[in-house]
C-alpha cells in the first residue's frame, strides 16, 4: 500500500454520518475513496459544491464537475452548486465540521504551515487560510518525510496557514495530536516503530504508555 492510500484511509476513519466534509487538493482528496460502510457524509469543495463523490474513473469526467485545484471529481445524487460567497460564508461561519488538508510543514505545537515555498510562484493562499480558521475540526494529511528531510518540525520555516493549531496529524508512519498544547505520538502505522517514528520527526514527541496501531 503506498503511503498516500494508508494515509487517506486512515482519515477516512475520523468521518462520521452527516459531518459537512471540506477535502483539500492534493493527498486529502482520496479520503472521499476509502468512505467506510454505512457512513454518510457531504463533502464540501470551496469553489461551489456539495455532495462531491469519488473521483470519476477515466472517460467518465466533466468539465464543470471540478474541485477547488481544477482536477475531476463526482456528484452525487442531491448534490448542489452555489457561488463562492455562499461556499466561504459556510466556512467562515463555522458550518464545516471537518476540514482534510494538505501540509508542507507542522510544528511541535500544531501550526500548519501548507500554501507557499517563498521564492516559488503560487497562485494565492486559496481557502485554506478559512478552512483551518473556520472549520470545527482539522486533519492534516502529509508524508513524514519530504526528501528525507523531516516535516514534523520544532518551528515552522514556511509561512503558516492560521495561527489557530491543527486537531490531527496523519501521515503514512504515524498518526500524531495536539490535544494538550504538544505534539503527541497516538498511533504507528502497522510494521512501524515508536523509535522510527521519533528517529523521523525533527519536533520533540510525546510518547505515551501505550500506542495503537493504524488502522488502514
Amino acid at each position: 500500500m503506498d503511503p498516500q492510500t494508508v494515509i487517506a484511509k486512515r482519515i477516512a476513519h475520523e468521518l462520521r454520518s452527516g459531518m459537512l466534509v471540506n477535502l483539500g487538493i492534493g493527498i486529502p482528496t482520496l479520503v472521499a475513496n476509502y468512505l467506510p460502510p454505512g457512513i454518510n457524509v457531504f463533502f464540501q469543495s470551496e469553489n461551489g459544491l456539495i455532495g462531491t463523490g469519488p473521483i470519476p474513473e477515466e472517460g467518465m469526467t466533466h468539465p464543470t464537475l471540478t474541485d477547488a485545484g481544477g482536477r475531476p471529481v463526482s456528484a452525487l445524487p442531491g448534490a448542489c452548486t452555489f457561488d463562492s460567497a455562499m461556499s466561504f460564508g459556510l466556512i467562515r461561519g463555522g458550518h464545516v465540521d471537518l476540514t482534510v488538508l494538505g501540509g508542507l510543514q507542522v510544528d511541535a505545537l500544531g501550526h500548519l504551515a501548507n500554501w507557499m515555498i517563498p521564492g516559488k510562484m503560487v497562485p494565492g493562499m486559496g481557502g485554506a487560510m478559512d478552512l483551518v480558521t473556520g472549520a470545527k475540526r482539522v486533519i492534516v494529511a502529509m508524508q513524514h518525510t519530504a526528501k528525507g528531510k523531516p516535516k514534523i518540525v520544532r518551528k515552522c520555516t514556511l509561512p503558516l496557514t492560521s495561527v489557530r493549531v491543527i486537531d490531527l496529524l496523519v501521515t503514512e508512519m504515524a498518526v500524531i495530536g495536539f490535544a494538550d498544547g504538544r505534539a503527541t505520538l497516538l498511533e504507528t502505522a502497522p510494521g512501524v516503530s515508536a523509535e522510527q517514528v521519533v528517529a523521523a520527526t525533527e519536533a520533540e514527541l510525546a510518547v505515551s504508555g501505550t500506542i495503537s496501531e493504524m488502522v488502514v
